[in-house]
């Protein structure tokens, strides 16, 4: 009888089942951040040299049309090279979305502090996301506000920065942007709106793309009223003021 008891209590120590299983749970809990990390800078590395066929924010619209019963909301994308589009395009959004883009390493410390003291005076509501922010976020990441999501977004900043020159950046940026409802990039919304290719994108038509930016589905380049008149002629400004295409151009 003592032998059996022996047996049973051994049978519920350490070498049970159930424990055995939650220490493998455990260790995958703790190699899952490593995993995390490896992933991703897979991910960052590979899309340095690969053009994506879509990013999380094209398929976050499209889930949300068919959620909405929209059976013939299409997506617009043509990816092109930044060489194959208009050089106003690229400097132009540079002046509407981040002017000290070339300069930074991602994040745009005084335009932070600005948008802090902005906000703190209790006007309009004003953000700080420089061009390589946007690119992680639209890239790899869902649409909403969250710590978490913000921490991702810092997270692929950082790489995006580290893995990627500028010009591959930019070139991410323009043609994944959203300038209308389904429309993204400068290719696919050259065509849509003025049927050409975004080599021949005049000035015009890239600042109107570029003053689109802060709300696509509610502005029309195509068809610009007032505000997107004036953020047009002030971008060309800004980009005259900046050098021109120069400003983006890597040495």
């Amino acid at each position: 009888m003592g032998a059996e008891r022996s047996n049973h209590k051994a049978g519920h120590g350490l070498d049970s089942p159930r424990p055995r299983r939650w220490r493998r749970r455990w260790k995958l809990l703790l190699w899952l951040p490593l995993l995390f990390v490896v992933g991703s800078v897979l991910q960052v590395a590979v899309l340095r040299f690969v053009d994506p066929p879509l990013s999380t924010v094209m398929l976050w619209r499209y889930g949300e049309a068919l959620g909405q019963g929209d059976r013939d909301y299409r997506l617009h994308y043509q990816w092109r090279d930044l060489e194959q589009m208009a050089p106003s395009l690229p400097i132009s959004l540079v002046a509407a979305e981040d002017q000290r883009f070339p300069q930074h390493n991602g994040f745009d410390l005084k335009a932070i502090e600005k948008a802090r003291d902005h906000n703190a005076r209790g006007g309009r509501l004003r953000g700080a996301s420089t061009i390589s922010q946007q690119v992680a976020k639209n890239l790899f990441l869902w649409q909403g506000r969250s710590w978490v999501r913000k921490g991702l977004e810092v997270w692929y900043t950082l790489l995006i920065e580290t893995l990627w020159p500028k010009s591959r950046i930019l070139e991410m940026y323009a043609n994944i942007a959203e300038f209308g409802d389904g429309i993204y990039g400068a290719q696919a919304a050259a065509r849509q709106y003025w049927n050409k290719d975004a080599a021949r994108l005049s000035p015009g038509e890239s600042a109107r793309l570029a003053a689109v930016l802060p709300a696509p589905r509610r502005y029309s380049a195509a068809k610009p009223g007032p505000y997107v008149q004036r953020r047009a002629a002030w971008i060309q400004r800004q980009a005259r003021q900046l050098g021109g295409a120069g400003y983006v151009r890597e040495e």
